[in-house]
């Protein structure tokens, strides 16, 4: 008798009345035995070898044998896939060539020769977010005394918005020269009052958003 124990016994009851209860699926000793047994597989033979010394393991997956997958160090010198092999080699650096090439590593240049350059995009750049444009340095120092004393004098209706618009300049450049330290003090009071109303979930998912901005940071 097999000293193998169940990993569920269940005895089937009689019931006379009908259950709701979800039925349960049994696994017996027959059962478990064939499932141990199952899983009970023997080593590769590569993995294993007759000796104790160190050997080289090569257990490559089962598959059709193929020349661009079979390693050179396992290929004999006089192997006739090593001339197959360079020969396709040798084929794909010249459509490279063909497909993308430059000015610089021309015929006669020291730069010619044989490389492993990746194929031309077949399609184009799409297109760019906004249209290019020049940048323009047209603001002179009465100009920028003039958006300070604008900025200062009521900042609410004289955004960075609204100057950028007035004098054609970027907003980036307006907060640049100039800083209103005021209303960034009373903005960041308003935000941290709004913050103090948020739920735990919405809080963790802020905290979490502010960690993955660091982990950008390390990345580059």
């Amino acid at each position: 008798m097999s000293t193998c124990k169940s990993l569920l016994r269940a005895c089937p009851s009689q019931r006379t009345t009908p259950s709701l209860l979800p039925l349960t699926q049994c696994r017996f000793e027959s059962t478990t035995r064939r499932h141990r047994k199952l899983l009970a597989l023997p080593e590769a033979p590569s993995y294993t070898p007759d000796r104790s010394a160190p050997t080289l393991v090569f257990n490559p997956p089962s598959s059709a044998p193929n020349v661009y997958h079979t390693p050179l160090k396992f290929l004999p010198k006089e192997d006739k896939r090593r001339q197959l092999y360079a020969a396709a080699q040798q084929y794909a650096t010249k459509l490279a060539h063909t497909r993308q090439s430059s000015h610089i590593a021309a015929p006669g240049t020291p730069l010619n020769t044989d490389s492993f350059l990746p194929p031309r995009p077949s399609a184009s750049l799409p297109a760019p977010v906004r249209q290019p444009y020049e940048k323009t340095y047209h603001l002179n120092e009465n100009d920028i005394a003039e958006i300070r004393r604008l900025r200062s004098q009521d900042p609410d209706t004289w955004t960075r918005v609204k100057l950028a618009e007035k004098f054609g300049c970027s907003q980036f450049f307006v907060g640049m020269v100039a800083k209103n330290e005021d209303k960034a003090e009373r903005v960041n009071r308003e935000h941290e009052a709004a913050r103090r109303k948020w739920g735990t979930r919405r809080r963790e998912a802020r905290e979490d958003r502010g960690r993955r901005k660091v982990l950008w940071g390390r990345d580059v």
